[in-house]
Formats: structure tokens, C-alpha cells, sequence
């Protein structure tokens, strides 16, 4: 009998392997001090994406409550996240042309409606160096991490 270690075919990834492949994906055309940016950017993306919905499909459940309401996420101490700022529209769109655009306007959202995150969080995914494919990588593989709060 095979450990869990061994038979190890790539799809159950620990979150440390995860974290070394998405610096892979960048490290081949950036400086690492310009990557990690990048990555723990998309990382915290995903991170109050998941934690957001957590609530989001708890409301969905209560006919009493609005998933749309901000003061919901307030109420729990979750950021609120606008619709196109939220992992589902970014990962839909991680192939797009305009990806870059597409991050750094969630970035602007996330910051506009969470005066806390106002002028910290990073907005230069759409520049001409970032190679939008390689992103789009990116995006995909964080994209199978659980970052959420349980």
C-alpha cells in the first residue's frame, strides 16, 4: 500500500508546494522582489474572496438576510468584496488579454469599499512587463488553494 506521500500524482498539493510553483510560474521573467508582489497580491485576492463567500453562501441560506448588504461582512469582520472584484470573476477572465486591467481594478474596488485596505494594496498587474499568460498560470494555480476562514 501506497502512502499518501508517494502515490502523490500532483492533485493534492500541500500549500507550501502550491506557493513554490506559483513563485516557478513568475520567477522565469521578474526579479524576485518584483514576483512576490505579484503572487502575494493574488494571494490575498483569493484569500478575502474565500472568506467572503464563506458568509455569502451562509446569507443565501437565511431568508432574512441580504448577501449583497455590506454590513453583513462588516458585522462578521470580513472584507467586502464587489462582484468584480470577487476569485470567480478573476479566475473566469485569468485568460483574457486584459487580466492585468481586470486585477487592478478589483485592487481599486477592494480598496474603494474597505477604507481600511485604502492605498495598500498593489495596482500594476496590467503592466507591459507582467506577462499576461504566465499570469493567467497564476491565477489558476492559486486558484486551487482553500484560503477561506475554516
Amino acid at each position: 500500500m501506497k502512502s499518501k506521500k508517494e502515490g502523490n500524482n500532483g492533485a493534492n498539493l500541500g500549500f507550501e508546494q502550491k506557493l513554490w510553483l506559483a513563485a516557478d510560474k513568475m520567477r522565469s521573467n521578474m526579479d524576485a522582489a518584483e514576483y512576490k508582489h505579484v503572487v502575494l497580491g493574488l494571494i490575498f485576492l483569493k484569500y478575502i474572496s474565500d472568506a467572503f463567500n464563506e458568509i455569502y453562501e451562509e446569507l443565501k441560506k437565511d431568508s432574512t438576510s441580504d448577501q449583497e448588504d455590506v454590513d453583513e461582512y462588516i458585522s462578521r469582520r470580513v472584507f467586502w468584496v464587489p462582484k468584480k472584484a470577487r476569485w470567480d470573476y478573476i479566475s473566469k477572465n485569468a485568460k483574457q488579454p486584459e487580466i492585468g486591467k481586470i486585477i487592478d481594478e478589483a485592487m481599486d474596488a477592494i480598496e474603494k469599499d474597505n477604507q481600511s485596505l485604502r492605498g495598500v494594496l498593489q495596482k500594476n498587474y496590467a503592466r507591459p512587463a507582467l506577462n499576461k499568460q504566465r499570469l493567467g498560470e497564476l491565477i489558476d494555480l492559486i486558484g486551487t488553494i482553500g484560503l477561506g476562514d475554516k
